[in-house]
């Protein structure tokens, strides 16, 4: 990939907005930057970061995609509440692309797992 300070700015943005953003919500952090960076060159720069492998786009949250600059394997758990998506350590469940790699004989080679629920926060506010 070739370098573009467009996906530099936006990288280092995502970066600093460690919150699984959306496109959109990216777009407005950009703008409060001052930022002249559009929603077509903003999609089409996630795009390449995520095939790339220097980002990861995170669909089948919402209608919009989500964004996390984390690359190291890990899940994510969605809260149905407040939509917020939280990182989730992998090392929870060890084994688990083994096993399900000698169960199947499938070759795996890359996942992700998304658990859904509600957060602490939330649950807090329900209790109330």
């Amino acid at each position: 990939m070739n370098y573009s300070r467009q996906r530099e700015k936006i990288l280092d943005v995502l970066t600093r907005n460690a919150v699984h953003p959306t496109a959109d919500e990216l777009l407005e952090f950009l703008q409060r930057e001052n930022s002249n960076i559009g929603i077509t060159t903003l999609y089409r720069n996630l795009n390449q970061l995520a095939e790339a492998g220097m980002i990861k786009k995170i669909d089948g949250l919402e209608p919009s995609a989500h964004f996390d600059h984390n690359t190291f394997n890990h899940y994510h758990f969605i809260c149905e509440e407040c939509k917020k998506v939280y990182d989730v350590p992998s090392d929870i469940a060890p084994e688990l692309i083994n096993n399900v790699r000698m169960a199947t004989g499938f070759e795996i080679k890359s996942h992700d797992i998304v658990f859904h629920g509600i957060c602490n926060k939330c649950k807090q506010k329900e209790r109330k």
